[in-house]
């Protein structure tokens, strides 16, 4: 059974500009610092759902503990799954752009105010930005390594996920055309970037860390999932079928002799088919055809690898 309960955002003759959506899953820890980085944005035209999945911590006593006109609590008696969870937020969500947050996760004072800025200014349908990652055991923090243009982040989609989901910011309608796919948890990002790139829709990053992103030890590793390397693995492969390029040129490790033939018929084909991506971008895919660890050979492969990609880069200035 799902229990709402709610109070207008902002008020009832006012129709909140962004949504501000929440999921949270045993999260006791961390979701009052969460919420409290929310409500104290400098941007105040929000409303702000949070949905408790089930948790059986002390996660819903904490939200509940919570009274401000913008919040709105969805309270469910057993868990559903993220994908679920942000569907439903996203179904709920009344302003004409979403911001999501994780409930492990603190998010800059403007990162409303700056993130919408930069989103109208560049007429982008969703973006990410730069974010701390905060490796919650040791108390380092460190930035992350974003790319920016939607070139850039379009040609990122080959080898990763280049947006950082709880940093995204976007139109409403984009996520209701496109919704999370069920079945793709722990990938349910990468899989609704590759679905959105394929749709046509315009990406960007704020090059400004907005949010602080927590690594711990309650979280599920995703890097050594083999159910979600392989779903990675089947929507790249979507992709650039979906951009035209061949299959046989998937970024992979390869000896040297292969990588200047495959390693370069990728990068030439992809900045024929995406104009405009940058050299370190560039310079970032092709390091997925190599191996790490290459000893005294390491300036050597990495000379090979800004070769290339000044290369490509040139080359995909004269396909625009």
């Amino acid at each position: 059974m799902t229990q709402i309960a709610s109070s207008l955002a902002v008020n009832s003759m006012t129709k909140p500009l962004i949504s501000v959506l929440m999921p949270a899953f045993n999260v006791e820890k961390y979701i009052a610092a969460a919420m409290d980085s929310i409500l104290n944005q400098s941007y105040s035209n929000f409303e702000f759902i949070v949905l408790d999945d089930g948790s059986a911590d002390g996660t819903a006593q904490i939200i509940e503990g919570y009274s401000d006109p913008r919040l709105k609590k969805v309270m469910l008696s057993e868990n559903k799954g993220l994908v679920s969870a942000r569907n439903t937020l996203v179904g709920m969500a009344q302003g004409e752009y979403i911001a999501f947050l994780d409930s492990d996760d603190l998010a800059d004072p403007r990162r409303l105010e700056l993130q919408l800025q930069y989103l109208q200014a560049n007429g982008l349908d969703l973006c990410g930005t730069d974010h701390w990652v905060l490796h919650q055991s040791s108390g380092k923090r460190k930035r992350s390594k974003q790319r920016h243009s939607d070139a850039d982040i379009r040609a990122m989609i080959s080898v990763c996920s280049p947006l950082c989901n709880p940093s995204v910011m976007g139109r409403t309608a984009v996520f209701q055309k496109v919704p999370y796919l069920p079945g793709n948890d722990g990938a349910e990002d990468y899989v609704m970037w590759v679905n959105l790139a394929i749709a046509g829709c315009k990406f960007g990053n704020v090059p400004q860390n907005l949010i602080t992103y927590r690594v711990h030890d309650s979280q599920i590793s995703q890097v050594q999932n083999s159910k979600v390397n392989h779903i990675f693995d089947e929507r790249r492969a979507m992709y650039l079928i979906a951009l035209g390029i061949d299959s046989t040129l998937i970024p992979r490790r390869l000896g040297w002799i292969q990588r200047l033939k495959i390693g370069s018929d990728f990068l030439l084909t992809l900045n024929k088919k995406i104009p405009g991506i940058s050299v370190g971008a560039n310079y970032q895919i092709y390091s997925r055809f190599q191996f790490r660890g290459n000893g005294i050979w390491t300036p050597l492969t990495r000379l090979e690898r800004l070769l290339m990609a000044i290369f490509a880069s040139l080359r995909g200035q004269f396909a625009r």
